[in-house]
């Protein structure tokens, strides 16, 4: 229904980002310059030094997952992405569900990156000489500060925010594969540290380790691509959403296959692959700021870490836009409180609810730091736990949508047999889920899973529950780029035009 002139006009997003703002938004919250220096030391508690295994495996069900991506942005540009997918193929209430969910991970994900900087910012002062401690309380305080910054960035106009992230992973990553090429060489020599060479032994289990663990490993692989698809929440603010979002997101995810299985391999033999240095692996305050150290210099080692900081902080902007893009989304459809569904009339941007994102972050820091007395990385790892074992769920969300959409709309447009494709996204994803699930840790590892059930289950609840999450359908297909839901009926949409 137009409006009428007595009605004021909602402020829209702005549209205006190319294809290269759009995989900055990506490529920032993958953050593999970020990821490669610490993720796999998660991997490495499980696996020891098959850790490219997991990643390679990890590769495999993220490329998996982007045929589902690639195949819903051809067809729907939302700012809340899965949300409006979702709830555009399964119905309002699951994409309620789905956008809550993937909200929930990139909050999570905005907690452990900002952890992952504050470690970093602590060690590069303490190897400098600038702040030497061994207290680990820096990493929260330094953390808590770069989240002040990523604020005031998250708040201005995406375009320039991305342009920054673009460029910052970009020289980062540069150097890392720099120092990726050197390690390289000295072992194919044996001229580096300790004369360790070449070896297969980084792509084969540990002796006596069930091959189902490393399903427990590939979790910090997800960890390290996932932010592939965040080109998804720019779909209303991209110049050609339905050609530039699929290719940011498809090409994301095949550079951060081969990078991280290239330099994971190469970090593992550059360590060593014994118990000693499997130990060493783990034990390390920044993976390739080290090797940097061992195989080129101490001052390459500084400025790969100092990179690696700003990678970190990078990608809790990226966490942050991209979570605020998705509470906006559901503020603006009325699931959540309408101010957090409002854009700045000055900025074009989500304010508030980027405001109530960076509070969400901050509660959990405080609560980790004060009442639970834990220390940077343990939340980095718990944090990360959760934000991808929600994340899992929602892929397979997304996944099931797509497939009732592409192969069951009667508008089938792409061969019947890539079917295969999601069906083995799922069967991947799934056997993920169940075996970091079942057996149900104890303990302190428990944090984790429970975690990322009580949000699901919080979720689930609420989109049964909220009046707004009834009313979702009409607002999805009021929303720009959604179209095809049978709102009376209260039945998904089939297709959708764009």
């Amino acid at each position: 229904m137009p409006m009428t002139e007595d009605e004021p006009q909602q402020v829209k997003l702005h549209r205006n980002l190319s294809v290269w703002e759009a995989i900055g938004i990506s490529l920032a919250l993958m953050a593999p310059s970020m990821a490669a220096s610490i993720n796999p030391q998660g991997t490495a508690t499980t696996v020891g030094r098959a850790v490219p295994v997991a990643f390679a495996l990890a590769f495999v069900g993220v490329l998996l997952v982007a045929y589902t991506f690639v195949r819903l942005t051809q067809r729907f540009h939302h700012s809340g992405s899965v949300y409006g997918f979702v709830g555009a193929t399964l119905g309002p209430r699951a994409g309620v569900i789905s956008g809550w969910a993937l909200a929930g991970t990139y909050i999570f994900y905005a907690v452990t990156t900002a952890m992952a900087g504050g470690r970093f910012a602590a060690g590069f002062l303490d190897s400098t000489g600038i702040w030497k401690t061994a207290a680990t309380w820096p990493g929260f305080l330094l953390g808590a500060l770069g989240l002040v910054l990523i604020l005031w960035l998250a708040i201005r106009p995406a375009r320039g925010g991305t342009r920054v992230l673009l460029i910052a992973e970009g020289v980062t990553v540069a150097l890392i594969l720099i120092v990726v090429v050197i390690v390289f060489a000295k072992l194919a020599g044996h001229s580096g540290p300790g004369k360790l060479g070449l070896t297969a032994s980084a792509f084969s289990l540990p002796s006596g380790t069930p091959l189902s663990t490393i399903f427990l490993g590939v979790v910090f692989g997800f960890l390290s691509f996932a932010g592939f698809e965040a080109a998804s929440t720019l779909g209303e603010e991209t110049r050609q959403p339905t050609r530039d979002i699929p290719r940011a997101i498809l090409g994301v995810a095949i550079f951060g296959g081969i990078y991280f299985v290239v330099v994971t391999a190469v970090e593992s033999m550059g360590f060593g692959t014994s118990a000693k240095g499997v130990q060493a692996f783990i034990a390390s305050p920044s993976l390739i700021g080290d090797l940097g150290t061992a195989y080129v210099s101490s001052w390459i080692g500084n400025i790969i870490t100092l990179g690696a900081m700003i990678s970190a902080f990078s990608c809790a902007l990226a966490c942050v836009v991209g979570a605020a893009r998705l509470i906006f989304a559901l503020g603006r459809d009325g699931v959540l409180p309408g101010k957090l569904g409002e854009v700045s009339a000055t900025r074009r941007t989500p304010t508030f609810s980027t405001i109530g994102v960076v509070i969400a972050a901050y509660v959990i820091i405080a609560f980790t730091w004060a009442v639970l007395r834990s220390d940077p990385f343990t939340l980095f790892l718990e944090a990360g736990t959760i934000g991808t074992l929600i994340l899992l769920v929602v892929y397979v969300l997304a996944t099931i949508g797509m497939v009732r959409l592409v192969f069951f709309s009667g508008q089938t447009e792409v061969p019947r047999w890539q079917i295969a494709i999601p069906v083995l996204g799922i069967i991947v994803l799934g056997y993920t889920l169940f075996r970091n699930i079942y057996p149900f840790p104890v303990g302190s590892a428990w944090w984790g899973p429970g975690t990322a059930i009580a949000w699901l289950v919080i979720g689930v609840v609420g989109a049964f529950v909220l009046p707004g999450a009834a009313r979702a359908g009409w607002m999805l297909m009021q929303a720009e780029g959604l179209a095809g839901a049978n709102a009376d009926a209260g039945q998904p949409a089939g297709a959708a035009t764009t």
